[in-house]
């Protein structure tokens, strides 16, 4: 089998447990920048995906015949035609690396770092200013997870370390998984009206896209702040922009946008109560370390004729 591995921008994977493990059985090649011409894809069996950074288009497939496997590491498949994928023939199978702690991590730092002020002081000091703000902790304040799932429970699971109260809502509610991480399952609105911290780990779909829209952002005090880590569809990015410009929210902290990236000039970077972060919730060494695993384990069971998790739809 010859294997590709795309779009690996960090250079991490090449001397990960997996890549190791599938350079036993396969030949490996790992794309550190974007393919561009197609052709170059040509003659591998299977490709490994970085997550969403290639978009796999009908016109794509069309063009690589010999691909019998594309490894999807993540659990989403916006990016992949998964009708043109099955019309040839290829598998497009999970490479199930478990949930993303680091996502989890991102969300608790950018709360700190909006309600400590960090980035400006940070940029004020460099620039010889030694300013006094007032600060906000977290201990103490009320915490809203809007979707308990894998990442919302390893944040409420930190929320509870810092001592605050944590409030969760989901789409599938489950009293004892909430219980489990200190939640107290919430309705959504009433989660809205009294966090002081809101942080978005739904899942985006036809049914959450747009579920913070105006009326639900108008919710949210004067002085909570909404983190976003999952995906910028959930939030209504217009209503957001407008409610942060007034001040009817005291800040952002957004690593997920509409369009990414974010085209220049957007609006959200003209506002100062705003933090804004590349979609790098999941890219660190550890996550490499498991999607090579999971990918490895993918592919050598392929090899070996077992089953593999396939994607069937796009969620």
């Amino acid at each position: 089998m010859r294997v590709a591995i795309l779009d690996d921008i960090h250079q991490a994977y090449e001397h990960t447990a997996g890549v190791r493990r599938l350079r036993e059985r396969a030949e490996v090649r790992i794309f550190t920048a974007p393919f561009g011409d197609p052709l170059l894809l040509r003659g591998f069996d299977a490709l490994i995906a970085n997550r969403e950074r290639t978009r796999f288009t009908r016109a794509l497939f069309e063009q690589l015949p010999d691909l019998r496997i594309l490894a999807q590491t993540g659990s989403h498949a916006y990016h992949i035609d998964l009708a043109a994928a099955q019309e040839h023939g290829i598998v497009v199978a999970k490479g199930n690396s478990g949930f993303s702690t680091a996502a989890g991590e991102l969300a608790i730092g950018l709360a700190i770092a909006l309600m400590r002020q960090i980035p400006a002081m940070d940029a004020a000091v460099k620039s010889g200013k030694w300013p006094t703000p007032l600060g906000h902790e977290l201990n103490g304040k009320t915490m809203g997870i809007v979707g308990l799932g894998q990442v919302g429970r390893h944040v409420a699971r930190i929320a509870n370390v810092f001592g605050m109260r944590v409030l969760s809502w989901s789409r599938r509610p489950d009293d004892g998984s909430a219980a489990s991480v200190g939640a107290v399952p919430t309705e959504l609105d009433d989660l809205l009206r009294a966090s002081d911290v809101v942080s978005v780990h739904v899942t985006l779909s036809p049914q959450t896209r747009g579920l913070l829209d105006a009326r639900r952002l108008a919710l949210m005090k004067p002085t909570a702040y909404l983190i976003n880590t999952a995906r910028g569809p959930i939030v209504d990015e217009a209503a957001l922009v407008d409610a942060l410009a007034n001040r009817r929210l005291a800040g952002a902290g957004l690593d997920v946008f509409d369009i990414e990236p974010l085209p220049p000039a957007h609006p959200l970077t003209a506002l100062p109560n705003v933090i804004l972060t590349p979609h790098v919730g999941w890219p660190t060494d550890s996550k490499y370390e498991q999607f090579a695993d999971a990918a490895a384990d993918v592919l050598l069971a392929y090899l070996d004729g077992r089953e593999v998790t396939r994607f069937t739809d796009q969620h």
